[in-house]
């Protein structure tokens, strides 16, 4: 059992500190309102920082600054953070931009009716790329990533659905609603399902699926009672888009021999920021008449900064008028549809200055430079022999280039030459390298990568896959060509001395499983007991 089991690091800290009197301290430290220290830190350069309850007497804010920075300095470098989706950068007029409006509430429209025109602006512009019927009459409204976003997108289909069946004389609570998803959904989705009382339905997926939605499978679990499926632009796990045309045109047959219509959400957090851009030719948004709505996250490949998210409907019929609150606040009549009322406008604000900084060119550019760089770090794994990678974006379109060989749309470079999907590498050991080599566990390439400074996470695929483990690598703009080879150089470093006979692997081992210890007992404080929430049913449990 780990010592940090029987040891409380704190307590170490409390006993092994010299012994002064109150008085000493209270003149030597600055306990006193308006007495502070010239030390580095000041009064927390020698004492405890409050964890549990405020403090008495506040401190100088430039020690507490440099106490708190320097703290936060042990967090992962976001730059080397490729578990991530979300984008780590803004230029510096953006900055500028944010810096300048940090302090405004996007619901105060009557306050701030600019930002509230900015915000109608971003709408409009998402409705005209996703090919809305109508981008100057067009419907949504910013969220708080694509987790709110897609909440309201599965309530106005359940709001639908009880509509249609209460104009039917059937009831909406026997058997009740049920949506139909992949497996291999992000946990925002099954939690709009659990949160509203909705019975989800998750599809298995397979090698044979692509790790994602099998639109034939899926209409096993389609019946009258499903308010609509969630079809994913871009898979959490590997990154691959789900075919939301086939799906469509399956529940198009289903409606001419049932006449049950069932409505479909896109949910694109990644996709509906690359896809547009990076391969126009895919139909998958509101070109498809079935797709009723479809979000977003403008902080990751949005480009924007954390926070903000985007839900777009066909048009105002998808968005059941009892979702609608109209307020009368602050001397206007205002209107929400959202989860929140309060929200940072700034998030909304940087949006809107990346697409006129940007333009469709630059968004196209930089999306075609992460799927280049995704497609370099692909072949280099597989060339290795020890990796052997499951996400697609690297291999040939065989319906553009027919019996042509893979190794020669590595020359062409034309995006549409290959698979569509997320710039996201999705990799596991070789069958060879784990035959050779069956006792070096694969999480310890995530460990030793974090000594590098690397963050990339290892990680059970879903339900029917759970005891496959993968790595996965997102190639953001920021993922230069330059930290693709550093990356690669790090990797089969670490890869050749795990294989390495007099490796101690043991070692290794408890690294890995004692990885985040030194802190627990301070994380752990305030949060749930183990097994305290329902039983996970395999969703993937991470937000980004």
């Amino acid at each position: 059992m780990a010592l940090s089991k029987h040891v409380h690091p704190d307590r170490l800290i409390q006993e092994a500190k010299d012994k002064h009197s109150g008085h000493a301290i209270h003149t030597l430290i600055g306990n006193a309102p308006g007495d502070y220290s010239h030390a580095y830190s000041g009064r927390y350069g020698t004492c405890s920082i409050p964890k549990y309850k405020i403090p008495s007497t506040g401190t100088d804010e430039e020690n507490v600054y440099r106490t708190i920075h320097d703290e936060l300095s042990l967090d992962g470098s976001p730059l080397l953070n490729l578990a991530s989706f979300v984008h780590t950068y803004l230029p510096e007029k953006a900055e500028k931009l944010v810096q300048e409006n940090i302090y405004k509430n996007l619901i105060d429209q009557d306050e701030y009716p600019m930002t509230q025109v900015i915000h109608t602006r971003c709408v409009s512009i998402l409705a005209d790329l996703w090919h809305a019927p109508s981008a100057h009459g067009a419907i949504g409204t910013a969220t708080t990533g694509s987790s709110e976003a897609i909440q309201l997108g599965g309530l106005s289909m359940k709001r639908l659905w009880q509509q249609r069946r209460k104009e039917k004389g059937l009831s909406i609570h026997e058997p009740g609603p049920n949506i139909v998803m992949g497996a291999n959904a992000q946990v925002a989705l099954e939690k709009f399902a659990r949160y509203f009382d909705v019975e989800c339905r998750l599809v298995p997926i397979s090698k044979e699926s692509h790790y994602r939605l099998d639109p034939q499978k899926a209409m096993q679990y389609v019946d009258e009672n499903t308010i609509g499926v969630f079809v994913i632009l871009g898979s959490t796990y590997t990154g691959h888009y789900e075919p939301v045309k086939e799906m469509a045109d399956l529940l198009d047959e289903y409606e001419k021999n049932t006449g049950v219509s069932v409505p479909i959400h896109v949910d694109a957090a990644s996709g509906g920021f690359v896809a547009p851009f990076a391969t126009p030719k895919l139909v998958w948004d509101f070109k498809v008449p079935r797709v009723v709505s479809i979000n977003t996250s403008g902080h990751k490949f949005g480009l924007a900064q954390v926070g903000v998210g985007w839900v777009v409907w066909r048009s105002k019929k998808f968005l059941p008028k009892d979702l609608i609150f109209e307020l009368h606040y602050l001397g206007s009549v205002e209107y929400s549809f959202s989860l929140n009322f309060s929200r940072p406008a700034a998030p909304i604000i940087a949006q809107y200055f990346m697409f006129l900084h940007l333009g469709f060119a630059g968004y196209r550019a930089i999306a075609l430079q992460d799927l280049t760089n995704a497609r370099t770090l692909s072949r280099a794994l597989e060339n290795s022999g020890y990796y052997e990678v499951l996400s697609d974006i690297h291999r040939s379109n065989s319906s553009v280039l027919g019996d042509v060989k893979s190794a020669l749309v590595a020359e062409q470079g034309d995006v549409e030459n290959y698979l569509p999907g997320l710039p996201v590498v999705a990799f596991r050991f070789s069958e060879n390298f784990r035959t050779k080599y069956p006792d070096v566990n694969q999480k310890w390439i995530q460990t030793l990568l974090r000594s590098k400074g690397w963050i990339v996470p290892n990680y059970e695929l879903a339900p029917d896959l759970s005891d496959l483990d993968i790595l996965r690598v997102v190639v953001r703009e920021t993922v230069s060509e330059v930290l693709i080879e550093r990356l690669v150089t790090d990797l089969i470093d670490i890869t050749e001395s795990l294989a390495k006979a007099d490796s101690p692997t043991h070692a290794l081992n408890a690294l890995s499983n004692s990885q985040g210890q030194g802190k627990r007992h301070e994380i752990s404080h305030g949060k749930l007991d183990e097994d305290s929430g329902s039983k996970s049913s395999g969703t993937y449990a991470k937000q980004c």
